[in-house]
Order: C-alpha cells, then sequence, then structure tokens
C-alpha cells in the first residue's frame, strides 16, 4: 500500500424517497475515485449512507401513511440495492438512526460541550 490514504464519502442521502438519478451520479462518481485510489494502490475507504433523522424524512413518511422506522428502514434497502445493481463497492453503509452512528454524535456534542464550545 502507499503512503497516501482516502476517505471518500457521499453525502448520507435524505431517505424521504426513492434514490434518484442525483443520488446515483454522485455516488457512481465516489465509487470511481474510490477504485482509481484502490488501483494505485493507494488505502481507500468509501463509505455512503443515509440521513433518517430529518423532519421531511418523518413527513414523508406520515404522507405514506407508514410508521417512520418501517419507511426508512424500506428506503436505506432501497438504495442499497439501487447501488448493488450498479456495481459501487462501498466499505460502509451508515444510517443515522444506528446506536454506532448516535453514539459518535453524542461524544462529539459531549465533547465540544465540555471545551465551551
Amino acid at each position: 500500500m502507499s503512503d497516501k490514504a482516502y476517505y471518500i464519502t457521499t453525502p448520507i442521502y435524505y431517505v424521504n424517497d426513492v434514490p434518484h438519478i442525483g443520488n446515483a451520479y454522485t455516488t457512481i462518481m465516489a465509487d470511481i475515485a474510490s477504485r482509481y485510489h484502490r488501483l494505485k494502490g493507494e488505502d481507500t475507504y468509501f463509505l455512503t449512507g443515509t440521513d433518517e433523522n430529518a423532519t421531511k424524512v418523518a413527513a414523508a413518511a406520515t404522507e405514506k401513511g407508514v410508521p417512520v422506522a418501517e419507511y426508512v428502514d424500506r428506503l436505506a434497502e432501497d438504495f442499497k440495492q439501487v447501488w448493488a445493481s450498479l456495481d459501487i463497492k462501498y466499505d460502509d453503509f451508515i444510517r443515522t438512526t444506528e446506536p454506532r452512528h448516535t453514539k459518535v454524535v453524542e461524544a462529539i456534542f459531549t465533547k465540544l460541550r465540555d471545551a465551551g464550545d
């Protein structure tokens, strides 16, 4: 491996609706960058995922008459399936409702508060 390391991420997409061409474009570009660096032998980590804590996500679930948790679970799977169909090779798919995400966010905000920021 090279001395260089790359962390490539897409936005964490809102799951207020199914994936669209803009989501695909961004993810394909990130996948291309990830593959390029890997071909060069550079350590590369590619992250994508979904943001499930937005007001517009809850509103979309309510509009469809579906519990929010069920709605975001379904759409997160839709994103994963679309990325698989496009042969996107990410290292991790993060969801903002996952305990591992919540734990990190809480730790960051605790450090900021404790530092007076």
